[in-house]
């Protein structure tokens, strides 16, 4: 069993910051990539920020220069640093991990349970 925890979504107004964070624990031998991914209203689920491993990131267009993702390897966990919001980036935000939990599995898929990132003035 693999569980994936996020904190820190809110309520922020336009041009603020918010520091989102997820601890993956449980059953893990290695992770491969984690990431966020956001899902508006009415839109599909999008990859907002992604790192690998070895530190690799691939940042949504959308949030370049404004989003910055971190990982730390010992603790398993992720971080999305957001800075200068906007009411575009309203959105539950969901922690990925692509990992495995024992050395002969394969690579599989794990999700939190989202947080809500609400931009308004």
């Amino acid at each position: 069993q693999v569980q994936l925890v996020e904190s820190g979504g809110g309520l922020v107004q336009p041009g603020g910051s918010l520091r989102l964070s997820c601890a993956a624990s449980g059953i893990i031998f290695s992770i491969n990539t984690m990431g966020w991914y956001r899902q508006a209203p009415g839109k599909q689920r999008e990859l907002v920020a992604g790192i690998t491993s070895g530190g690799d990131t691939n940042v949504a267009d959308s949030v370049k220069g404004r989003f910055t993702i971190s990982r730390d390897n010992a603790k398993n966990t992720v971080v999305l640093q957001m800075n200068s919001l906007k009411p575009e980036d309203t959105a539950v935000y969901y922690c990925n991990a692509n990992l495995r939990s024992y050395w002969y599995d394969g690579l599989n898929d794990y999700w939190g349970q989202g947080t809500q990132v609400t931009v308004s003035s």
